[in-house]
């Protein structure tokens, strides 16, 4: 009998199992080539470099919590009304970087499930406050638990100060995203 791989990975609790049954690819050269006909150096260029971390990421995130059925959009809305307790949607939204449109139809597929549940907000009769169900909360503790793995495979290959550096970093540029309405 097979067993799945998050099965393997947590009873031998080691991220390197997780790491080895993605595909290996070859890294990227630093610099670009002087025989490119564009001179660009895609290899070089920051958004080439964030969508292949956000793939190797992704790739984690699927093979850690796949079978708890969350997108990574879900996942974010599920620990953010988690860590407030309750939420208003045009909060949940801006809290977890999703537009209305986005943040509307996660909501709508977390309340299907039986994830979340809405009720009037006393202080604003015109808003809803977003919480956690009982089966939420469980789902959003589990989650929690395998995404710290996932998060530590997605840094492996950064260690020490280079990892606090590269998350500093990334921190910098989304502040200045959020912080100028971007």
């Amino acid at each position: 009998m097979k067993k799945d791989l998050w099965t393997v990975h947590t009873s031998t609790n080691s991220i390197a199992f997780l790491m080895q049954s993605l595909p290996k690819t070859a890294p990227a050269p630093a610099t670009p080539s002087a025989e490119t006909e564009s001179g660009y150096g895609l290899e070089s260029q920051i958004g080439h470099l964030l969508r292949r971390a956000h793939q190797r990421h992704t790739a984690f995130f699927e093979k850690g919590l796949g079978d708890l059925d969350l997108t990574t959009t879900q996942f974010a809305a599920l620990v953010k009304i988690g860590d407030r307790g309750e939420v208003s949607q045009n909060l949940l939204g801006r809290l977890t970087a999703m537009d209305p449109a986005t943040i509307q139809g996660v909501i709508q597929r977390l309340m299907g499930r039986g994830l979340i549940e809405r009720r009037p907000d006393p202080a604003d009769k015109r808003a809803t406050l977003l919480r956690l169900t009982d089966d939420g909360l469980a789902l959003m503790r589990e989650a929690v638990k395998r995404a710290r793995s996932v998060s530590e495979a997605t840094l492996a290959p950064v260690q020490g100060a280079e990892r606090e550096t590269l998350l500093a970093l990334l921190r910098k540029l989304t502040d200045l995203n959020l912080a100028s309405g971007q």
